[in-house]
């Protein structure tokens, strides 16, 4: 059997290569811009960056994907075009993309990239997945955090795309490319100025005896000394409902299917990803390195993986969310 690739997230150059020391096969990442769906201030690649990456990466036997992962608007499209034609230039291994334009353009201009579907394309059905391959070539789809184990396993049945799932990290509620929630608060959204939430809306500050968090002077949290919070995002803030604040939308858990390895693997999944492209080196080293123990383990004797408490608690050490979650992995 194919071994489950582990492809893991870089905001910067130091979080590429803990990545790969760690035990990453990918370290995926992005550009300085909004074609990414990471597009937070400070972080992300410059040409000579991802140069220097893709080296050091190569180096190992190690790989490097890009995500070109938004959507342009208007008379934008030419910045992702531009997109595709550098990280061609740098010889990555592969171009995660979502719109369908920048599709065809990758692939018309350069047949031989290999291309993958981003998870911002919410392809989760056979159709979807035919329409891609025969129309852009890909080679791969990222699937939407919405899908229970046994739909991926329908879907291996049916096509020989390889097919990729989160593993780790922050766990989205809705459907991955489908979320406008930010742009009602800021203006922008994560599918088209490639962020939620942005950090330059983003205010703390303190009232009484209580922490207040903000997004563009909208109230998302007030937090009492003992308690902490995920960074603010809409879809996890906590409201005032019939005079209670209540997270009426989703509980800050974050997504953890290590115990699920035997049966991902036995879906024919082909890559497990990590979540947290705008999170901390120290963050990518720690859950890289557990994930990479924990697949490791199963492979050594798949009949008897055992899930060890250490790497719940390791991994859940730097999560964003209070508690780990399977999500619908399991059932809907």
């Amino acid at each position: 059997m194919n071994k489950l690739e582990l492809c893991c997230p870089a905001g910067n150059l130091p979080c590429l290569k803990a990545a790969i020391d760690n035990g990453a096969d990918v370290a995926y990442l992005g550009f300085q811009n909004a074609t990414n769906a990471r597009n937070f201030e400070g972080l992300n690649f410059s040409l000579k960056e991802i140069d220097e990456g893709v080296a050091y990466a190569h180096a190992r036997g190690k790989k490097v994907f890009i995500a070109i992962n938004t959507f342009p608007q208007f008379d934008d499209a030419k910045v992702w075009f531009q997109a595709v034609d550098d990280a061609c230039r740098l010889k990555v291994d592969a171009v995660i993309l979502a719109n369908m334009g920048v599709l065809k353009y990758a692939r018309d201009k350069y047949p031989e990239m290999n291309l993958h579907l981003s998870v911002q394309a919410s392809c989760s059905n056979i159709e979807s997945i035919d329409f891609y391959k025969e129309n852009f070539g890909v080679k791969r789809v990222v699937l939407p955090r919405v899908m229970t184990v046994d739909e991926m396993k329908a879907l291996r049945s049916k096509t020989d795309v390889e097919l990729e799932v989160f593993a780790l990290g922050g766990l989205c509620i809705n459907v991955e490319g489908r979320c406008y929630l930010s742009s009602y608060v800021t203006g922008v959204s994560c599918n088209t100025g490639g962020v939620c939430s942005p950090s330059r809306f983003v205010r703390f500050g303190n009232k009484d005896d209580k922490l207040r968090i903000t997004l563009n002077d909208i109230l998302l949290n007030e937090l009492n000394a003992d308690e902490s919070s995920p960074y603010p995002t809409c879809c996890k803030g906590r409201y005032y409902v019939d005079g209670k604040p209540f997270y009426a939308f989703e509980e800050p858990e974050s997504l953890n299917v290590m115990e699920l390895i035997p049966k991902l693997a036995d879906a024919g999944i082909d890559a497990l990803k990590v979540e947290g492209r705008q999170r901390t080196k120290s963050y990518v080293a720690l859950v890289t390195k557990t994930l990479r123990t924990a697949v490791d383990s199963y492979y050594q004797n798949p009949s008897g993986f055992v899930m060890k408490p250490e790497w719940i608690k390791e991994s859940n050490a730097s999560f964003e969310g209070s508690a780990p979650t399977l999500g619908c992995y399991l059932e809907k």
